[in-house]
């Protein structure tokens, strides 16, 4: 527990309640995530995942946080959405590991939009809530929510933030977005990395674009 918070407290040097409020004040007063994300529920999160945003060098680090808080803000509208506003089931039926249940639906929730019943699964077992069978649960607490955020980043994204932040792109909605699919969504990104990147006092790096 004590390792947990000294994680948390690292982080939390960088993601100061000015930056997170920052993002989060942007978004309109009627928002249903205005009441829903907060700074502490991010650090409660961040305890979990002790490789988020520690496990490189100084800047290394600002970078990785930057990025991830580039993709909640874009993702989010600035922290405004829970729930995705184009909802669909989202049910990939060939993922027998995780059958869907055929009440319920899996678009996107939480600060990275988590979908897809097999992201539902795989995250619901890592965290520890029934994905499959509760998938609102992401759009109920907080903390899952950003667990949910942080299991999907350090799964799929972490890996790659050495590769630049288009590599970090590529791996949440490259399908999507990449490749000149649409540029104008992953110029979108980059403005607010490299905006972040300023506010942390570090150089963005190379490979911005995917």
């Amino acid at each position: 527990m004590a390792f947990q918070i000294a994680v948390a407290q690292n982080v939390a040097d960088i993601v100061t309640a000015d930056f997170f409020n920052g993002i989060i004040n942007q978004a309109a007063a009627d928002c249903a995530g205005k009441s829903f994300y907060t700074r502490e529920a991010f650090l409660d999160a961040v305890g979990s995942y002790p490789n988020f945003g520690t496990s490189g060098s100084a800047d290394e680090n600002k970078r990785e946080i930057a990025a991830f808080f580039a993709h909640v803000t874009h993702e989010t509208g600035h922290f405004c959405y829970i729930e995705e506003i184009n909802k669909d089931t989202y049910c990939d039926a060939s993922s027998t590991d995780y059958p869907c249940n055929p009440s319920k639906q899996y678009y996107g929730r939480g600060p990275l939009q988590l979908s897809w019943n097999y992201n539902y699964g795989a995250a619901g077992n890592a965290i520890g809530f029934d994905g499959l069978n509760s998938p609102e649960t992401v759009a109920q607490d907080p903390v899952i929510a950003f667990k949910t955020g942080l299991w999907y980043w350090m799964t799929n994204v972490h890996s790659v933030i050495g590769q630049g932040f288009g590599a970090t792109t590529r791996a949440i909605n490259g399908a999507v977005e990449c490749d000149g699919k649409s540029p104008a969504t992953v110029q979108a990104r980059i403005d607010y990395y490299t905006k972040y990147c300023t506010q942390f006092n570090v150089a963005p790096g190379d490979n911005l674009s995917c």
